[in-house]
C-alpha cells in the first residue's frame, strides 16, 4: 500500500459543521493561551538568575514539553473544524500518533525528574549539590525528551506497512486506535504498546509515588517551617501529576478496553484530554509556586 496516497477520516468530531467557527474560536483561544501562559514562565525562569535550579529547569523544561504537546494537536484540528472533510493522510496520522506519544512520555519522566529533585533536596539536603549537578539535569531531560522517542518510533515502524481495512478513526486525532484499523491485529504491536506504558508511564509513576511518600513521611517527623516548603514545592507537582495521571487512564481504558463510549462523551472527554493538562500546568505554577509567583507579579505590574 502506498501510504502516501492513503486517507483516513477522523470519525470522532460531533456536528463539526454545524457548530465549526465555536470549535475553532474555543481551541484557538485556548492555543493561544497555551502558548502564553506557559512561554511567560519559561521567559521568567530563563531570565532569572536565581531560578537557574534544577526544580525550576524541570518546571521549564514540563512547559516546553506542554506546548510541543499541544502543537501536535492543535493546529490539525483548527484546520479540520474549517474544513468540508476531516481527513489524514496515512503517514501524517503515524507521525502525530509518534509526537502524541512520545510527549506524552515525556510528561511522567520530567515529572519523575522533578520528584526525585524534590525527594534528594528534602531527604538528602546536605547532598543535594553533589547529587544534583548540571550533568544530572541534562541526563534526566535527554533521556526523558529522547527515550520515549526511541521507543515509540520502534511501534510507528512495525505499523508502516501494514495492510487497512478500516479507514475511518473514532477520534478527533490519531492515537492507539489506529492500530484498530488495520486488517490483522498485530499481537507483536499490542505487547510492544504494553511494553511501552510499562516503561514510560506506569514504573515511572509508581517511582514518583515512592519518592513523595519517603518525602512525606520525613517532613511529618520534621519542624512545621520544612513541612511548609515541602508542601510549597510538592504539592504543584503533585496536582499536575494527579491530572494527567487520569486523563492518561481514560485515554488508556477508552482504547484498549473498546469502551462503548457515546461518540458525544467520547469527543467531549478527548477536547478535556487535550485541554486541561497545557492549560492546568502554568496556571498552577505560576499560583502555587512562590517564586515564580513573586517574578509573575512584577512582570505584570510592569506591563
Amino acid at each position: 500500500m502506498d501510504v502516501n496516497v492513503t486517507y483516513l477520516t477522523l470519525g470522532g468530531h460531533v456536528e463539526v459543521h454545524k457548530y465549526s467557527y465555536l470549535y475553532f474560536i474555543i481551541i484557538l483561544t485556548a492555543y493561544f493561551f497555551i502558548i502564553c501562559s506557559n512561554g511567560t514562565i519559561v521567559y521568567i525562569i530563563w531570565f532569572h538568575q536565581n531560578l537557574h535550579e534544577p526544580m525550576y529547569i524541570f518546571i521549564a523544561a514540563l512547559l516546553i514539553n506542554s506546548v510541543l504537546f499541544s502543537t501536535v494537536i492543535y493546529p490539525k484540528l483548527l484546520i479540520d473544524f474549517l474544513s468540508e472533510k476531516q481527513i489524514i493522510s496515512y503517514s501524517a496520522c503515524l507521525l502525530q500518533y509518534f509526537m502524541f506519544y512520545s510527549f506524552g512520555g515525556s510528561e511522567f519522566l520530567l515529572l519523575l525528574g522533578m520528584a526525585y529533585d524534590r525527594y534528594v533536596s528534602i531527604c538528602k539536603p546536605l547532598q543535594y549539590p553533589t547529587i544534583m549537578k548540571k550533568t544530572t539535569v541534562c541526563i534526566f531531560l535527554a533521556v526523558a525528551w529522547l527515550l520515549p522517542a526511541a521507543e515509540v518510533v520502534a511501534s510507528v515502524i512495525m505499523s508502516l506497512n501494514r495492510k487497512l481495512c478500516n479507514f475511518t478513526l473514532k477520534g478527533i486525532f490519531c492515537n492507539n486506535s489506529i492500530q484498530k484499523l488495520h486488517c490483522v491485529p498485530s499481537r507483536t504491536i499490542s505487547i510492544y504498546g504494553v511494553f511501552i506504558l510499562i516503561n514510560v508511564a506506569l514504573l515511572p509513576l509508581l517511582f514518583i509515588l515512592f519518592t513523595y511518600v519517603k518525602i512525606f513521611s520525613v517532613t511529618y517527623r520534621s519542624s512545621r517551617e520544612v513541612r511548609k516548603k515541602a508542601a510549597e514545592t510538592c504539592l504543584p507537582h503533585l496536582l499536575v501529576l494527579i491530572n494527567f495521571s487520569l486523563l492518561c487512564t481514560y485515554e488508556i481504558i477508552n482504547i484498549r478496553l473498546e469502551s462503548n463510549i457515546p461518540t458525544v462523551a467520547r469527543f467531549l472527554m478527548t477536547l478535556q484530554l487535550i485541554l486541561y493538562h497545557p492549560v492546568f500546568n502554568p496556571i498552577i505554577y505560576g499560583l502555587k509556586m512562590k517564586e515564580i509567583h513573586k517574578h509573575l507579579k512584577r512582570l505584570l505590574k510592569k506591563k
